[in-house]
């Protein structure tokens, strides 16, 4: 399915609002832009684009990633987390959507990824 197509869909299934490039991405260096379009969650979805991925702190917890998300602290599920995909912006990245109130974390990439 077309990277497009699917996070549309994906904003349709899970009523999210995603983040649209209008042109604040401009600033973007294309190997960056490029690296956002390839990261794939280990369980084969995609995660989307650079409008979609925000730049984070994080805390590791008993061996777990924490990520502050709209002012409150959450676990990232180890489904989530991405380690072969390199990061070479310096932050981590969490991608997360709103399904039926709840904060759902799709892909994360710690700042020191390999």
């Amino acid at each position: 399915m077309h990277r497009l197509a699917l996070c549309v869909w994906l904003a349709a299934l899970t009523g999210a609002a995603f983040a649209f490039d209008n042109g604040q991405y401009d600033h973007v260096p294309p190997d960056i832009r490029a690296w956002f379009k390839s990261v794939i969650a280990p369980n084969g979805v995609p995660c989307c684009d650079v409008s979609d991925g925000h730049r984070t702190e994080y805390d590791v917890r008993s061996g777990a990633y924490w990520v502050p998300i709209e002012g409150q602290w959450m676990e990232v599920p180890e489904r989530a987390i991405i380690r072969d995909r390199g990061n070479p912006v310096g932050q981590a990245v969490v991608w997360y959507v709103r399904h039926r109130g709840a904060i759902i974390i799709s892909c994360f990439v710690p700042a020191d990824a390999v």
